[in-house]
């Protein structure tokens, strides 16, 4: 159990690395452009304050953090080469914080008000 609880640890603190990792490579002028839209778009939504599916929505709200995150972080790795992105985890280990992503709040808050309107179009079209 105690080696399951170990690995989960080491899994977790990859994935939070990988994540400013990608914030990084999504900045970094050498980095391909596919690369940066994929890592940029990662990094803003795993950075976010918020998430898009809110976590207390049962199953749903952590399978978002449980496998969007981490599938988006296996496809922006495999489009960033391999000397770039250790590069990028070495910086990612010097840093102390965690950054924060305004673009992925505003993108989830125009996600959920963009719903929202479309919810009450269809209302008021149909009623």
């Amino acid at each position: 159990m105690n080696e399951r609880i170990a690995r989960a640890r080491l899994w977790a603190h990859q994935v939070k690395r990988d994540v400013v990792a990608l914030w990084l490579a999504a900045r970094d002028a050498r980095t391909p452009w596919i690369a940066k839209l994929v890592a940029g778009s990662v990094a803003a939504y795993a950075l976010s304050p918020i998430d898009l599916i809110p976590d207390v929505i049962p199953i749903l709200g952590l399978l978002d953090d449980l496998l969007i995150v981490p599938f988006g972080i296996l496809i922006a790795i495999r489009l960033i080469p391999e000397p770039l992105m250790a590069e990028f985890r070495a910086e990612a280990l010097r840093r102390d914080g965690r950054p924060r992503s305004r673009a992925g709040l505003v993108a989830i808050v125009a996600v959920w008000i963009g719903a929202a309107l479309g919810t009450a179009w269809l209302i008021l079209r149909h009623s």
